[in-house]
């Protein structure tokens, strides 16, 4: 038996491969066709196929429970994800514009703060940060740019328009994860390959091994660029060990390193102290330095913050690029864009009802059942409330915590999320999704063909993260003009 699409239905929401039952995106005809071809034992073998691959490779993510960690195969759907190049090159674009302005921002914040005695970037918000950095001022970092690597989460609309979710400055994780999609994805649909014109990923490690060493302070041709991860217990150490290897760096631990008298930083070998230009760290800026932040840190190198501002040592992303990872600092953003470029957002923001405006949060009170609220600085779908998911019970203790801290929440409607089909128990049905490309930024800007597409597996659901029982599919940006 193969796939019916006819009997596939989105019910109403915008569908990434399918436009009405029966009828397929243009873009996406080629994999349409291709897939109806097969019968049910082949898609399962398929399947099956993705399976031993992830595990072969060791693809996987750590869940926290209160019982330990424990470390899960990636959950991944073999039917990717299509979107066409020409409506891609809007949404690179747009990204390009965003990072700029968000570099322009962080860099004006930790200096002359322009922005805020305009007037168009609250001081109180500001004031109230969580990810502020005092440590921070003063400090010009090389081609003023603090955060070099982000991942924006993108989603789309019931009319199919893209928009901005969230902004991750801190330590964006995933990337990983888009290459080895891409890498499982060959194994189980070689033939797709020959048939499409897909845009590749694979260039990402070294795009960002330019993008690190060209940000070293001494003209080397081949600058010591390191990893400095929290170690194999950290959820993303998968993706920490996989991008050293790939980038030809040394993947280390706090204690590897050391920062001696010269201010500059070291690591140890066992031919002695080798100098060390430019840190990529996967470490947030509280354990980075116990000189600096916290003095109880065991995670980070003592004196890095001292060897970074003497100009020693380049720091990705640069430690207080996180004030700008902020969901109130978010609702900003299009203000930024227009402030700093003079331009209008190309991508727009989804609406944004801050909780520390008196108006605003009358109206998420008043409106909790329908909205989504969110925490200014939780990541991975904690700390959120989905409110026409939601019991009253919950309800009530939301707007309890509203109302106790209203700088932390902001709120917005209820997206109708695209979807596209996933394989659920040996069929398709339609699966919520978003998308987080990965953009690179130094002495030029790189923005990643597509990115990561994060599915939401539960049926009806609308959280897409991994952790959350979510999972994951390629993403391929294609030229309609597509080979039979």
């Amino acid at each position: 038996m193969s796939i019916d699409w006819k009997a596939y239905d989105p019910n109403g929401f915008y569908d990434e491969l399918i436009s009405a039952p029966g009828i397929s995106r243009p873009a996406a005809q080629t994999l349409t066709d291709y897939l109806r071809s097969l019968g049910d034992a082949e898609i399962h073998e398929r399947k099956q196929a993705a399976e031993h691959a992830i595990m072969e490779m060791g693809i996987s993510f750590t869940v926290y429970t209160e019982g330990g960690n424990i470390d899960r195969a990636w959950p991944f759907d073999i039917i990717p994800r299509i979107i066409p190049r020409t409506e891609w090159s809007r949404v690179e674009a747009g990204l390009r514009q965003r990072l700029t302005a968000l570099n322009m921002f962080i860099n004006d914040i930790y200096n002359e703060q322009r922005i805020v005695k305009d007037k168009i970037f609250p001081a109180e918000v500001l004031a109230q940060s969580r990810n502020f950095r005092e440590q921070c001022r003063g400090i010009q970092p090389t081609h003023g740019v603090w955060a070099h690597i982000c991942g924006s989460d993108l989603v789309r609309d019931a009319d199919g328009s893209f928009y901005v979710l969230e902004d991750n400055l801190r330590v964006p994780s995933g990337v990983s994860y888009m290459l080895e999609n891409r890498q499982v994805t060959k194994r189980v649909f070689p033939e797709l390959f020959e048939n499409y014109s897909i845009q590749p990923v694979d260039e990402y490690p070294s795009q960002l091994f330019d993008m690190l060493a060209s940000l070293s302070p001494r003209p080397l041709d081949y600058p010591e660029v390191v990893v400095l991860t929290p170690g194999i217990y950290n959820s993303a150490y998968f993706e920490h060990a996989y991008l050293a290897q790939r980038m030809g760096a040394e993947l280390v631990e706090g204690a590897d390193l050391v920062v001696c008298d010269d201010d500059c930083v070291y690591m140890r070998t066992i031919d002695g102290l080798e100098r060390v230009d430019v840190i990529y760290r996967r470490i947030d800026d509280l354990f980075l330095d116990p000189e600096a932040f916290s003095p109880e840190s065991m995670l980070g190198v003592p004196g890095v913050m001292r060897a970074w501002r003497a100009g020693n040592v380049a720091l990705v992303n640069a430690p207080g690029a996180g004030v700008a990872d902020d969901k109130v600092v978010y609702a900003f953003v299009p203000k930024m864009i227009r402030y700093y470029l003079d331009e209008d957002p190309i991508l727009p923001n989804v609406p944004t009802y801050l909780c520390m405006d008196d108006k605003e949060r009358e109206h998420v009170l008043a409106n909790l059942d329908q909205l989504v609220v969110k925490p200014a600085n939780e990541s991975g779908g904690y700390g959120m409330i989905i409110g026409p998911h939601a019991t009253p019970t919950q309800l009530e203790e939301f707007a309890e915590l509203i109302k106790r801290d209203p700088r932390n929440y902001i709120a917005q409607p209820t997206l109708k999320l695209s979807t596209s089909p996933t394989l659920c128990d040996g069929h398709l049905e339609p699966r919520h999704l978003d998308l987080r490309p990965f953009v690179l930024q130094g002495v030029r800007t790189d923005v990643t063909a597509g990115g990561l597409t994060r599915v939401a597996l539960r049926k009806g659901s609308l959280v897409v993260n991994s952790s959350q029982g979510g999972g994951s599919k390629d993403t391929w940006i294609v030229d309609t003009d597509t080979r039979d």
